[in-house]
């Protein structure tokens, strides 16, 4: 959801930055490497001390190449198939090491067995949810369903709420509830989107195989 409206207004918002990217010499995916690049170390060198208020400025600064590269390949004309990959695999990386980062956190100073835990569900059920949809659509498949948290949601729900949870170095009272209520909701939104994904993938290949059934049938008939 978060994925279809923001990223038309930041794309609107971030065209200028790339038409001066792409002045400067600077490629696509160089900007996609160093933005994961970014993001990785924030996440692995930040979250892990507990420093959620700057770990999560590093990534924000950060993460919005996501969006710089894609723009900047369409303003140069340049899209291709390897830029689409690239950028989805990295994708893969930087949400790893986010949740990988939570995960540490919890694991050591935050002494937290359950969220650790619940920070490795999300990101394992992340990555398994972005799967869903290129394994459906690598067998033919639409997968015509967005689900109620894609990796937008994630992103923004877990990271307002790190940022948020990190001003308590700051004195600011009860804030460190926010991170452990976020990652919950990411774990369940998160099963309930691979749950919605399993089920239209199961009716979309019924569908399919019917229909290419029915097909079989009518070439029998002509031929016979």
């Amino acid at each position: 959801m978060l994925n279809k409206y923001a990223r038309a207004f930041f794309t609107r918002v971030l065209t200028p930055f790339a038409a001066f990217l792409l002045r400067r010499g600077v490629s696509p995916d160089a900007v996609t490497l160093v933005g994961t690049a970014g993001v990785v170390v924030g996440a692995l060198v930040f979250f892990p001390r507990g420093e959620f208020f700057w770990g999560t400025i590093v990534i924000t600064l950060f993460v919005f190449s996501d969006l710089v590269d894609g723009n900047m390949a369409r303003q140069a004309g340049v899209s291709s198939r390897w830029g689409a990959f690239l950028d989805s695999t990295l994708d893969r990386v930087a949400d790893g090491a986010i949740f990988g980062g939570f995960a540490l956190w919890y694991a050591g100073g935050g002494d937290d067995n359950v969220l650790c835990a619940v920070s490795i569900f999300c990101l394992a059920s992340g990555q398994v949810v972005s799967y869903t949809k290129a394994r459906g659509e690598s067998i033919g498949l639409p997968v015509a369903v967005n689900g109620l948290v894609e990796r937008a949601e994630r992103l923004v729900v877990s990271l307002v709420a790190a940022g948020l949870a990190g001003l308590h170095a700051f004195g600011v009272p009860g804030v460190r509830v926010l991170l452990p209520v976020a990652l919950w909701l990411v774990a369940v939104g998160s099963a309930v989107t691979l749950g919605q994904r399993v089920v239209t993938v199961r009716r979309e290949a019924a569908e399919a195989d019917a229909a290419a059934g029915g097909e079989t049938r009518r070439g029998s008939e002509a031929t016979s």
